[in-house]
This record gives structure tokens, sequence and C-alpha cells, in this order.
């Protein structure tokens, strides 16, 4: 339920704004997720653990501006204690929008005020990497390096994996996926 929120934060972010350009944000959010992402806001503004940062909206925004990623590096305890994303997460807030399609549908939406007294607003209006929107090859190969990165992976080992993956995409070659099995 945060993606939507997260895309929003990375465009904004894309568009050149930087933390300290930013006063606030507010989001417009479907009033059944106020509970699971939103509330106790002091503790979703300031998460206590990598855990409980998964849930909450201010820091999933606050890491995609600073980071312009949401991925595995973005959810450890020591990324969660960062002060610069804690700052921008504490300005971020919410209002319940009447006409939010939860849970039908996962939509983010946010408008940040800049120092400069001007708005932007952001409108993602479906999860995206799905039937509605699917992720780009570019993108799954960038969230896989991510990841692979993340768990210490070799560049030439991600690559070698890579490849073997496109290869048995297009081969479906059964033999060469057992091969892959590690020894008992």
């Amino acid at each position: 339920m945060t993606q939507p929120y997260i895309d929003c934060a990375i465009q904004l972010a894309r568009q050149g704004i930087s933390p300290d350009d930013i006063v606030n944000i507010t989001c417009k959010v479907g009033e059944g997720t106020v509970h699971r992402l939103w509330e106790p806001l002091s503790e979703k503004r300031n998460p206590s653990t990598a855990y409980s940062a998964k849930f909450s909206v201010p820091y999933c925004i606050a890491a995609g501006i600073v980071d312009q990623a949401a991925g595995l590096a973005q959810f450890t305890d020591e990324r969660v204690a960062d002060l610069a994303i804690r700052d921008l997460a504490n300005r971020v807030s919410y209002e319940i929008d009447p006409e939010n399609e939860y849970p039908a549908n996962y939509s983010g939406h946010l408008r940040a005020t800049l120092k400069d007294g001007s708005e932007r607003e952001m409108e993602q209006p479906h999860m995206r990497g799905g039937a509605r929107e699917a992720l780009s090859h570019e993108e799954i190969v960038a969230k896989f390096m991510a990841n692979v990165e993340f768990g210490g992976w070799s560049t030439s080992a991600a690559d070698e994996l890579q490849s073997f993956c496109e290869g048995f995409q297009q081969t479906r070659n059964l033999k060469e996926l057992s091969q892959l099995r590690s020894p008992a």
C-alpha cells in the first residue's frame, strides 16, 4: 500500500526537488489505511525499527525522496535512523480523501509545499508492477541488481545469474535450471 506514495516521492525528486526545498508534504489517503500506515503519527514519522518503517508512509516518502529508492537497503536499522530521512518524514502528514478507492485500488497522491511558496502535486493512480502497469525490463533488472548487491553478491556473479535467467526465460531449459541446485 505504500508503493504508490513512494512512486510519487521518486517522481518529485526526479524533478530536482531536494529535501531542503520542502516545507511540508500532505498526502491524500483512504481512511482504511490510516491505522496501518499513518497512526500513531509520531511512530510513523520516527519508526523505531526497520520493520515498522515498512508500514510508515512518512518514512517511505522521505526515503523515496532522499534515496530515490525503497529497496532492501532503505529498510535497515541504520538507514531508518538517518537524520535526513527522519527530518523529512516529520514534515509529512495526511488528509483523508473520501474519493479514495481503497481497498479496491492502491493509489498515491502527495502535495509538496516548497520554500519558494509553490506547490507540486504527484499522483500514482494505481500500484505499479501489476496488470495495470507492468514494470519495464530495465526496472526489473535494476531491482534485481539492487537486491543482489544488498545480499553481498559480486557484480560478476550478479551478471552471470542475470544472463542465465534471461537465457532460461527464452529457452526454458530445465536441465540448466537443475544445475543451480546446491549440493545436498
